[in-house]
């Protein structure tokens, strides 16, 4: 089994804390992608980032000095969002390093595929960015299916915690034999599961923060989950949707 998660656009810098174990199976690509970013200007970088001035000038900087073989971050520690916060992996156990490390996945607009201690260096280019590159019209088709390529080889049952953003860029290529399942976290609202953006990355982080801690490798088993007051919902499930819908607010 596989989870894979998406990124978050804030970074840290932080070299000390846990050795890096490995380089990105994709550095190659990452490497093409940092060269036609170093080529274009500061204002056609703002517009590509969708930023204010402030975080275009950040990463511009970042961007010129960028490093992508040394002074490294072990992935699972460079990305700052909510979902790393409540995943909360400073304070993970060996076990549940190497657990992550078996079996977590972050998919990268920048780096492709990342597992969570494969060196990276802060970045900014999310997947739904509009960058051309040779042929490709976006980063979508600059990936292609190679993420999903690469995650197949490894397993043929997958755990979607990522935003949709991001878990296309496999589920768009699944094939006879690969198992999906995606979890939702909402709140039952007229009959209907309403997902809230910031609940459900928290959600997402606490989801994986509970299966390092409980060694989980078959699926059916996250569904005993009920962290952040969130209960399984048999009746809103099926084989490829694991629906956890906040306590009390269920039908």
């Amino acid at each position: 089994m596989r989870i894979i998660i998406s990124p978050a656009k804030k970074m840290n810098v932080d070299a000390d804390s846990l050795p890096v174990r490995d380089l990105p199976a994709f550095l190659e690509q990452t490497e093409e992608l940092c060269c036609e970013l170093q080529s274009k200007s500061p204002e056609e970088l703002q517009k590509l980032w969708k930023c204010n001035d402030q975080i275009a000038a950040l990463n511009v900087e970042r961007l010129r000095q960028m490093e992508l073989r040394r002074s490294l971050t072990p992935a699972v520690l460079a990305y700052e969002g909510i979902q790393y916060q409540y995943m909360a992996p400073n304070v993970f156990t060996s076990k549940e390093y190497d657990y992550i490390q078996e079996h977590l996945r972050i998919l990268s607009g920048f780096y492709g595929v990342l597992r969570p201690f494969d060196g990276v260096t802060p970045y900014r280019l999310e997947m739904q960015a509009k960058l051309k590159i040779r042929e490709a019209k976006d980063l979508y088709s600059y990936w292609s299916n190679k993420l999903a390529k690469h995650i197949f080889s490894e397993t043929d049952c997958i755990l979607n915690l990522a935003s949709k953003e991001y878990s296309v860029c496999v589920s768009k290529y699944l094939r006879p034999g690969i198992r999906f399942i995606t979890c939702v976290f909402g709140e039952e609202k007229g009959g209907k599961i309403i997902e809230k953006g910031t609940m459900c990355k928290m959600a997402r982080g606490e989801m994986v923060r509970y299966m390092a801690e409980n060694q989980i490798t078959e699926p059916e088993d996250i569904r005993a989950f009920d962290r952040l007051d969130y209960v399984f919902a048999p009746e809103r499930s099926d084989e490829s949707t694991y629906v956890f819908v906040k306590r009390g607010k269920a039908p």
